[in-house]
């Protein structure tokens, strides 16, 4: 999972105060602010001690550096490293993981390899889907707890989960589960509550999300440097010495939580504008100039801290560039072809549309496929190339290319979403989505596995990113947490039917994976075909109305004169 790119955590388009389109204009302040709470708005009335935020101007640039700076590091540690699952698999195998499990007696019992491989796959099966529902109570805990309580909550469960997995044949449970769950739910405890550091740099709130985003495709080569230094060591430094090594990063996110990193988000655009908006209140009083002197030194004393707060905003903000920011995102808004279509309904007249359907269908297979392959790349291509060694290979490769095809497509995946419309981003996802399926059932040709796994880890992050684009784009930074939240965590819950391939790959099928991929590739094009064409159709009548609504708007403009 690749967690989230929305251009930003809130567009600079409120700052617009003339010559915005229709579907922008009636959008205020908060509901151009993102929210990651899955919970609607009337289920969840603020809490009357929940943390308010801060302007980043009260806070000195150099301990905002010094956080965005961290945030990337622990993240770099800490945010995504389930997802370098395929490279400690062989590890853990050569450590004797599920061996005590999987003693076969009978003889029409599953072998024993397939018996291991069915347990670790459901054990990174299981870490996957709490990635992506842990978003649900992440979110709602930043919003009310701010940041640190999350990063705290995050150093919290990694310690946990490396405990369990260095002393899993001590306990008296499934400890390779639980510390792969656990280490998979520190991840976004971590990640998502760094999301609020954009906004300690407005100017550059892209740039430190491409950081994070980056720094959580790249934390999945923590276990691939792992398992070079265990088979350089002779396979000495084995699993347990390894995560008992790995306490080190909870704990210095532990400290960081309270000697550096904010106990509140920081303030968005939208919030520092309206502050520079709100009247100051003895202006408002009648009898202001009926005052005495020492009120009036007061009355002054709040004139002058109000232009300071005035002067460091404006400085944080640039307006310049903010206005010209605003412009670009109205663009943007314009090509997609879709944006405002769902935003004026409730986030439950939202999940019942075709809107939501079509698109959480197709992230229920998407999702699917994407950790199946993950899960299973090895034994799929000791099959397809006929050669235990030719398999390895391609996994070495699927290792190294994973993180960095996560961080080489960042720049890329933003211009295509940004320059391209809604309709076109879906296209080229079934396309691609399709050319995958067709790539992975080619056999004996390493030319194929290759170009498979490059495919493949650039479609990983634009896939997710995609999503997100799409959710903000559709339904609205309103009810984004409620609607984003809900695709992801159904997505992810669906995501345990990956036991049941594994059990068909290896028991119906032999070790075959062209059914299983075949029958994921014509699901997933089904369903895509029929997306892009229902958003299509929509994204046409949109035009023809906003087309329309100009024509009258001009024609009764005219009519004045």
């Amino acid at each position: 999972m690749s967690l989230n790119r929305v251009s930003s955590l809130e567009t600079f388009a409120p700052l617009l105060t003339e010559n915005r389109s229709r579907r922008s204009s009636d959008a205020s302040t908060r509901n151009r602010k993102i929210t990651f709470n899955p919970l609607p708005a009337e289920w969840d009335p603020p809490a009357l001690e929940q943390i308010q935020a801060v302007g980043a101007f009260e806070v000195p640039k150099w301990k905002r550096t010094l956080q965005v700076v961290v945030a990337v590091t622990y993240s770099l540690f800490a945010a995504g490293i389930v997802f370098g699952y395929a490279a400690i698999k062989p590890v853990l195998k050569r450590e004797g993981a599920y061996q005590h499990v999987c003693q076969v007696d009978d003889e029409d019992a599953i072998s024993q390899d397939t018996c291991v491989e069915i347990h670790l796959n459901l054990m990174f099966t299981t870490a996957a889907v709490a990635t992506n529902v842990a978003a649900l109570p992440v979110g709602a805990i930043l919003d009310r707890h701010g940041p640190r309580v999350c990063g705290l909550l995050g150093a919290l469960s990694l310690a946990i989960g490396a405990l369990f997995m260095a002393f899993e044949n001590k306990l008296p449970f499934d400890g390779l589960l639980f510390g792969y769950l656990f280490l998979a739910l520190g991840g976004p405890f971590t990640y998502i509550s760094s999301f609020q550091l954009s906004n300690a740099f407005p100017k550059n709130s892209g740039l430190i999300l491409a950081l994070l985003t980056g720094a959580f495709d790249a934390s999945s080569a923590l276990f691939l440097v792992y398992r070079i230094i265990y088979e350089q060591t002779n396979e000495s430094f084995g699993h347990q010495s390894f995560f008992l090594a790995y306490l080190v990063v909870p704990a210095a996110i532990a400290v960081f939580q309270f000697v550096l990193m904010p106990a509140q988000s920081y303030k968005t655009v939208g919030e520092l504008v309206e502050e520079i908006e709100e009247p100051i209140t003895s202006d408002l009083d009648p009898y202001h100039d009926q005052i005495d002197e020492e009120t009036a030194f007061l009355h002054e004393e709040e004139r002058q801290h109000r232009a300071d707060v005035v002067s460091g905003i404006q400085e944080l903000l640039g307006t310049t560039k903010a206005d010209k920011q605003a412009k670009t995102e109205e663009r943007k808004n314009e090509i997609s072809g879709v944006w405002g279509a769902m935003h004026a309904y409730t986030a439950w007249e939202q999940i019942k549309s075709p809107w939501f359907i079509l698109i959480c269908l197709f992230t229920v297979v998407q999702m699917t496929r994407i950790n199946y392959f993950v899960a299973t790349i090895r034994v799929q291509y000791t099959y397809l190339l006929s050669s235990p060694l030719l398999a390895e290979r391609v996994n070495d490769f699927f290792d190294l290319a994973l993180p960095l095809g996560g961080i080489l497509s960042i720049p890329f995946i933003g211009a295509i979403l940004d320059r391209t419309s809604t309709v076109t981003v879906l296209t080229t996802l079934v396309a691609t989505a399709t050319a995958i399926g067709i790539l992975g059932v080619i056999p004996h040709s390493m030319l194929a596995a290759y170009a498979n796994v490059c495919l493949f880890v650039l479609y990983r992050p634009f896939y997710y990113t995609a999503v997100s684009d799409y959710s903000a784009k559709v339904f609205g930074f309103r009810t984004f947490g409620t609607v984003y939240g809900t695709i992801i965590c159904f997505a992810g819950l669906l995501n345990f039917s990956q036991s049941g391939l594994d059990y068909l790959l290896h028991e119906t099928f032999g070790g075959d994976p062209v059914p299983v991929n075949l029958g994921l590739m014509a699901t997933g094009l089904l369903i895509g075909v029929v997306m892009v064409l229902f958003v299509g159709i929509r994204a046409r009548g949109i035009k023809r109305k906003l087309l329309e609504e100009e024509a009258r708007r001009a024609f009764g403009g005219s009519n004045r004169y």
